[in-house]
């Protein structure tokens, strides 16, 4: 019978795909379309990622019964391990850092991950982690009987799980392709996944990159920033530069400020990388004159995020001052994108 799995790593990328239509003028002439990742079982996109590459791990004998996974994560990625770990029955060692929301780490004490904190102390000069993390889950993976360490950050089969994935659910749900996709970076599997496929078999699909400022991955200058699941220190070995036609880089308070009227406008909770993604799909829209079906991936949901993102004290302390309505609208509206990549196609949109 139809949606009926037999354990939930199978149930993983059946997401619905909505339209946007009060976020802003442009919804009314453009079709804007979410592809709501945060409806996995887990609540992330990474979730596909976990799922293959533990198959992957298990045809190959890296990963055999009653072995242990090791990974660094933010988040969303520790979570999908967990989850398949479960379901599994592996044990799974999640490296983490005070950068970890709450609710994130709820969740993978809850599936039965253990947790290792990396200290603060080990944070680059631009506060990042990510280096500091993936250096403890590589040493306790060399340290321990049976472990498997992904290291999703520099696994090169990370991305086709995309190109098996998220591609062909994205065929099917348009019956051909849209216009254009807006994908999110961090260890760049989506955009090298989804991105190669779409290059290959339908190359008028314009792809949008879209990384958190501060990151490293575009070029753009480094600093620190409060987003989890955008972003790196690094450029991720399969970051592929070639099939990006367009890339924005979004700071905190703007993707931030976009979670909170997605909420208010189109009743949609969900996480700071989803606000950049929506961001920059609309400056893309506004920019083309002629009609297009334009689809946002978005990464994961946004109860994980209600102790910071949308906690109004943690904003505070952060010194992130939301947009108001008017404001939010005229900064959509001056958003650029990063010239390296817009002069590359000649300036032009289309």
């Amino acid at each position: 019978m139809k949606n009926l799995y037999q354990n939930v790593m199978e149930s993983v990328g059946n997401v619905p795909t909505v339209r946007l239509n009060n976020m802003h003028e442009t919804c009314k002439f453009h079709n804007l379309y979410l592809k709501l990742e945060s409806c996995n079982p887990g609540g992330s996109i990474k979730e596909k990622n976990a799922v293959y590459l533990i198959e992957q791990a298990e045809k190959k004998g890296l990963l055999k019964k009653g072995g242990v996974i090791v990974e660094s994560s933010s988040g969303n990625f520790g979570i999908g391990l967990a989850i398949v770990g479960a379901a599994k029955n592996y044990k799974v060692f999640i490296v983490v850092d005070a950068k970890t929301p709450s609710a994130t780490r709820k969740m993978l004490e809850a599936y039965g991950a253990t947790l290792i904190d990396v200290p603060l102390s080990e944070a680059d000069a631009n506060g990042s982690m990510q280096v500091a993390r993936m250096k403890k889950a590589e040493e306790i993976a060399n340290s321990t009987t049976g472990a498997w360490y992904p290291c999703q950050h520099k696994n090169t089969e990370n991305p086709t799980a995309h190109s098996i994935y998220t591609a062909q659910e994205i065929i099917n749900n348009f019956s051909g392709a849209p216009d254009a996709i807006v994908i999110g970076l961090s260890t760049s599997g989506q955009l090298t996944g989804i991105g190669s496929y779409f290059k290959k078999f339908y190359p008028n699909t314009k792809i949008i990159a879209v990384d958190v400022a501060g990151s490293s991955i575009l070029g753009t200058p480094p600093h620190p920033y409060k987003m989890t699941g955008l972003g790196l220190s690094f450029t991720p070995p399969q970051f592929n530069e070639n099939l990006i036609d367009i890339a924005y880089s979004i700071n905190d308070n703007l993707a931030f400020s976009v979670c909170h009227a997605l909420a208010k406008k189109e009743g949609l909770l969900l996480g700071g990388s989803t606000g950049a993604i929506v961001a920059a799909g609309l400056s893309y829209a506004l920019g083309v004159k002629k009609e297009q079906s334009i689809l946002m991936i978005n990464p994961d949901r946004g109860d994980r995020y209600l102790d910071t993102i949308y906690n109004k004290q943690w904003i505070e302390k952060q010194k992130i001052v939301l947009n108001s309505e008017e404001s939010l609208q005229k900064e959509i509206l001056n958003l650029k994108p990063i010239e390296k990549f817009y002069y590359k196609k000649q300036g032009k949109l289309l």
